[in-house]
This record gives structure tokens, sequence and C-alpha cells, in this order.
């Protein structure tokens, strides 16, 4: 079986979030008012950014399994199957009304305390708190 060093994997873990967190601030996501004006209708410019992100991840999941015979830091490609039903719906309603209504999403929260957005702190650690809960009480044993 093939080792992968630790190093390695850390390694590629702080480029890849560096990059994802350079991508955030460049196009405002880390800006709640940003997102704001998107969910109003009045700025539709992340549209664009989060097809972009879509597309490219749709792209990446078709075509690197084909193309590569294993991931670069691992041993096999992972299927990773979803489940529609009710926990999804409620945890997807729960989260779409709190990102409408503070203009804030995980990732662009903490990539905005990395650019100094300090107020996302109150939120990051709101997301925090529902993670922990949702797992202590209702996390599948």
């Amino acid at each position: 079986m093939r080792r992968v060093p630790p190093l390695a994997v850390m390694l590629s873990a702080l480029v890849a979030g560096g990059l994802f967190g350079f991508g955030l601030a460049l196009s405002t996501m880390v800006q709640p008012e940003s997102i704001l004006r998107f969910l109003l209708l009045h700025d539709m410019g992340l549209l664009l950014v989060m097809g972009g992100a879509a597309g490219t991840t749709f792209l990446a999941y078709q075509f690197l399994p084909r193309l590569m015979q294993r991931p670069v830091f691992g041993i096999v490609f992972g299927k990773h199957p979803s489940h529609l039903d009710a926990r999804t719906l409620i945890g997807a309603a729960i989260f779409g009304i709190g990102w409408g209504l503070s203009g804030v999403c995980p990732g662009p929260a903490i990539a905005g305390l990395g650019v100094g957005n300090w107020p996302l702190l109150a939120s990051v650690l709101g997301i925090l708190l529902g993670a922990w809960l949702q797992g202590r009480f209702f996390g599948k044993h």
C-alpha cells in the first residue's frame, strides 16, 4: 500500500485553502454586504463566482477519476453518496435562512477573518456552536 507523507498532505491543504480564501476575498464574498446585495438581486456578479465554482467542481468530479489512476494524495477516489431526506431539507432550509438573514456563509466567514473582517467572528462562533449542537444532539451514532 502506498503511504502518503503527512507533511505533503498538510501543505497541499494549506495551499488549497489559501487559494480558496484568496478567491473568496477577491470576489468580495468575505463581505456580508456583497452577499446581501446579491440575495436582494441588486448585484448578480456573485452568480458568476458561484457558477464558476460549481462548474469547476463538476468537471473535476467527472473527469479527474477518468484521467488519473489514483488521487495525488490517496489510494482510490472515494464515493460520497448524498441522501435527500427530511434532515437534509431541514438543514438546507436553516442554512439558507441564516445565510439570507446575515449574508454570512461558513467558508467566506472564515476567509473574512483572514482579511480582518472581525465582526464575522460572532458568526463563526455561531456556526461552530450550531455544528457542535447538531453533532451532539442530532448526529448519527
